[in-house]
């Protein structure tokens, strides 16, 4: 598959949304009480019961309705913490997601919660797809758990979704043979990597980065070929660091900008949006200024509060006769607006 990606058999439902750039990410709470070492959670969620729709802080149901909308999701994937530390919230929006999309809009969730009643629970609120994730300390006693018991349950597909740890092939190879043997649907193996909150495993563990322009952990990628070489009747996917951010995010980058972009945007190839920024101590007189002097069209302009946003092809154009400092901005067309570089377009201002 692209970017590093592999597969033995055919992706998860929950992936092929995911691989479209139509899945929307509802982490529902930063509640977890499982405690793995390898936990990429941000500081700003970890262990917070908080609500996020992909990078939206949401306060009500509608804003999340709102996002998938924008994305025009045609799935969810619903995540945390551990989104069965709260199951009454959790059913909850698996219910109003069926509500307001329809049947066909599909959900899938993680967790490390292996329960046989809540799993039904979750099943009859319209849940479509569970993957759970046991502990690397379980992948060898996984009968030991209610995970067979639970793959045999009607009407849900169940999955397992781990990171592929170096130094731990012996138990990713154990808990495929347990997939093998109690009908698990797909095993979905994910490159490890590093982020704020788990960085201390360079020292613990003795992990390093693959290279220096990746977060990937050096030899994840390795230990997941290994133990994929042998032919399985379970599905099994590789899911790359690289794939995540150069296919999945940015193909919902495009279906993000191509239905939220303002009509003085451009969006590039990558799904982040190009707009002018003109700053001024009265942005309103600014944009007065540039419909009388220079006839820029009112719909290609808006005051907003990072001051005077103009398309940027006028901007470029105008910003060598302007008293303002003027940039182009790329950014993200997400709720939070990430800027990814800002360009200055006056000489005179720059530095």
């Amino acid at each position: 598959m692209e970017c590093g990606s592999a597969r033995a058999g055919p992706l998860a439902k929950g992936c092929e949304h995911c691989l479209n750039g139509s899945k929307m990410v509802l982490f529902v709470t930063g509640l977890c009480d499982s405690g793995c070492f390898y936990c990429p959670v941000s500081f700003e969620r970890k262990d917070k019961d908080v609500i996020y729709a992909d990078e939206m802080l949401a306060s009500t149901e509608d804003d999340i309705i709102a996002e998938a909308v924008s994305i025009g999701a045609t799935g969810t994937g619903i995540t945390g913490g551990d989104p069965l530390m709260n199951m009454e919230r959790t059913v909850y929006f698996i219910r109003k997601l069926k509500e307001r999309f329809g049947p066909d809009h599909h959900i899938h969730l993680y967790t490390a919660t292996m329960d046989v009643k809540k799993a039904e629970a979750l099943r009859d609120a319209g849940l479509d797809e569970i993957r759970f994730h046991p502990p690397s300390r379980m992948w060898d006693r996984l009968d030991e758990t209610p995970l067979r018991e639970i793959a045999g349950l009607d009407g849900i597909d169940v999955g397992i979704e781990v990171p592929a740890l170096p130094g731990h092939e012996e138990g990713l190879r154990a808990l495929l043979e347990f997939s093998d043997s109690a009908g698990i649907s797909f095993v979905n193996l994910n490159e490890l990597e590093f982020s704020e909150s788990n960085w201390h495993m360079m020292d613990d563990m003795g992990y390093d980065v693959l290279d220096e322009t990746s977060s990937a952990v050096r030899g994840s990628a390795v230990a997941a070929a290994a133990v994929m070489k042998r032919r399985r009747k379970t599905p099994v996917h590789f899911c790359s660091s690289a794939f995540k951010d150069g296919v999945q995010l940015r193909r919902r980058l495009i279906r993000r900008a191509e239905r939220v972009a303002e009509e003085y945007d451009l969006v590039t190839d990558d799904g982040t949006i190009l707009r002018g920024l003109l700053y001024a101590d009265d942005p309103g007189a600014a944009e007065e200024l540039m419909i009388r002097e220079y006839d820029v069209p009112k719909e290609l302009m808006k005051v907003t509060g990072f001051g005077l946003e103009i398309a940027s092809w006028v901007l470029e154009d105008l910003a060598s006769e302007l008293p303002y400092r003027c940039y182009i901005s790329e950014r993200y067309p997400t709720a939070d607006g990430l800027e990814v570089e800002r360009t200055p377009l006056n000489q005179k201002y720059k530095g």
